[in-house]
């Protein structure tokens, strides 16, 4: 209720009945089985495959934030095309897909292309029927070799490993940030445009000085 010119302040009790709405996770070590169990049916379900899809390499958002390096949520349609891998193909063999994203600049581009080429050159492709190869299927000697083979366990090629990941690119660490200026970036800049701004004027005065000194000295 709105209060307008000079009413009563309202006084409303609103505390009625609060144990209804007291919201309690005693539930907490219960749901921490539940989701490892989940984790292990899935891992058993999608067994030989990897639990976890294979991520771009992305910068962070924002000028603060930029010099680190994280998992993207998809390759692009581009990334995909340069690496050669059709892209109703690449969700099936455990990559992720973001048709929305785009690739700003080629250093990106070909970051990622090279992690997609990385990740192919390890994939071995079991055919879905026995005996019945496709063109996309692995051969008959790495099918043999890779019936020893452990499935892999967390995340697909880590950023942090560098594995897939283009020499050169590398999150920027605070230690290898250039040293700030004395009297600060802020106060340089202002210096700087101050300078800049009145550069006639100074000259102006300056001139001004020189020729009352010569005036001074005629006489």
């Amino acid at each position: 209720m709105a209060i307008k010119h000079n009413q009563q302040i309202p006084n409303n009790h609103f505390h009625k009945d609060w144990q209804r709405h007291v919201r309690v996770h005693f539930d907490q070590p219960g749901r921490k089985q539940r989701r490892r169990q989940a984790r292990l049916t899935k891992a058993s379900a999608v067994a030989p495959r990897p639990v976890d899809k294979l991520r771009p390499v992305v910068r962070c958002p924002t000028l603060k934030y930029n010099r680190r390096l994280r998992a993207g949520r998809g390759f692009t349609l581009m990334e995909l095309k340069e690496a050669g891998i059709p892209r109703k193909l690449a969700p099936t063999i455990g990559i992720s897909v973001d048709p929305r994203r785009q690739n700003l600049s080629t250093e990106s581009l070909s970051t990622n292309v090279e992690r997609l080429k990385a990740y192919k050159a390890r994939l071995i492709l079991f055919p879905r029927k026995s005996g019945q190869h496709k063109k996309l299927d692995s051969s008959k000697e790495d099918l043999e070799g890779a019936k020893d083979a452990v499935r892999h366990v967390g995340a697909v090629l880590p950023i942090d490993s560098g594995v897939g990941v283009k020499h050169g690119v590398s999150e920027v660490k605070r230690s290898d940030m250039p040293e700030g200026t004395e009297d600060g970036a802020y106060r340089t800049l202002r210096l700087k445009r101050s300078e800049a701004r009145l550069v006639g004027v100074r000259e102006k005065r300056a001139k001004q000085k020189a020729e009352e000194a010569e005036a001074k000295k005629g006489k």
